[in-house]
Formats: structure tokens, sequence, C-alpha cells
């Protein structure tokens, strides 16, 4: 069961700058009526506007529907703690 939401996919679709549908979520990490931020497939996934609201939540589907005005939607990479903490180490002592 776990291989198939490894191998889940990433779907983002918006209506109208007020309801949007969002596929291979991983996890809701912080929301209020400004900003939403969620983990997805693809990355870190920020969403921004006003009167914001997660309408349904479904972590074993992977899927989040959301309402409110949409003012942008942007994706950040995941780093791994470790991953960044030992890049940072390597480049003191070049």
């Amino acid at each position: 069961m776990e291989e198939k939401q490894a191998g889940r996919s990433h779907k983002l679709v918006v209506n109208n700058r007020k309801t949007s549908l969002v596929t291979g979520v991983l996890d809701v990490l912080s929301f209020d009526l400004n900003e939403i931020l969620l983990e997805t497939e693809q990355g870190m996934l920020m969403v921004k506007g006003s009167d914001l609201h997660v309408n349904r939540l479904s972590l074993e589907k992977g899927e989040v529907d959301l309402a409110g005005t949409i003012d942008s939607m942007s994706y950040s990479e995941v780093h791994a703690p470790g991953k960044q903490s030992a890049n940072i180490l390597s480049k003191l002592f070049r």
C-alpha cells in the first residue's frame, strides 16, 4: 500500500481563483485565512490569498480542496535537514 502512495502523481486545478483541488498532497503543514502551506509530491506549495479555507482533506488519498480568494501559488523544493547541514559543513572545510 505504501508503494502506491509513493508513486502518487501531483495535480493542481484552480477554478476562477475561488476554489482549488490539489492531489499528491503528503501533509498540510500550516494554514490560516491568508496562507496555506502544503507538502506535495513535487515540493512545498504555498497558497496565498484571503479568506482561505481547507474544505476537504484526505491524506489517505492525498487530496485537498481549498476555497477562498487565491492570489498566488508557489513551489519550493523540499530539503532534507541532514543534507543541508552536511553541505554547510563541507563548505566550511573547503
